[in-house]
């Protein structure tokens, strides 16, 4: 999120719900709605680590805004994220710990845990089917890259449960 919000303010300097509602616009129902606590906290963590500067702006015969506008340094986050690639998020996998543990400790079937996590992961890949097929297009490219990118994920997700049944039933 934090960088994403710099992406959004290299654009130009705006305040926090006009950058949740932008971000919210980007990435449509593929991506949970964002809480604007957590747009408000992002930004004040920038603004502390000096990336992004407020500032009060008054608005005749209203409350005033804090408007946010990204720094030197902040353009300097934003150019060193999108030159290094992204982490992959299976390093700390929960259920390869899950399988593994309930391999060698006996608590639980192995066998049973795939069942589990392929049902899981079945359900998963239908609402993200139906989402693709309400957007249909008209959504914006973050959203179709990000259930299109969901989809396929699952889908590798449902190999690699058939590649550990294999293994756990002796084949």
């Amino acid at each position: 999120m934090r960088q994403a919000l710099l992406a959004l303010l290299e654009e130009s300097p705006k305040h926090g719900l006009l950058l949740k509602e932008e971000f919210e616009q980007e990435f449509g129902a593929a991506w949970p709605e964002v809480n604007a606590g957590q747009i408000y906290v992002t930004l004040q963590r920038l603004q502390r680590d000096g990336l992004v500067e407020a500032e009060e702006v008054s608005q005749e015969g209203r409350r005033s805004k804090t408007v946010y506008r990204m720094t030197g340094a902040g353009e300097e986050e934003l150019k060193s994220w999108f030159s290094e690639p992204s982490a992959s998020p299976r390093v700390r996998d929960d259920f390869v710990q899950k399988l593994v543990m309930a391999a060698r400790t006996k608590a639980a079937e192995p066998l049973g845990l795939i069942d589990r996590q392929r049902a899981y992961y079945l359900r998963s890949l239908a609402d993200v089917e139906r989402t693709m097929l309400t957007v249909n297009g008209h959504g914006r490219a973050g959203e179709r890259f990000l259930l299109e990118g969901i989809a396929l994920h699952l889908q590798a997700d449902l190999k690699w449960l058939d590649m550990c049944e294999e293994e756990f039933s002796g084949g």
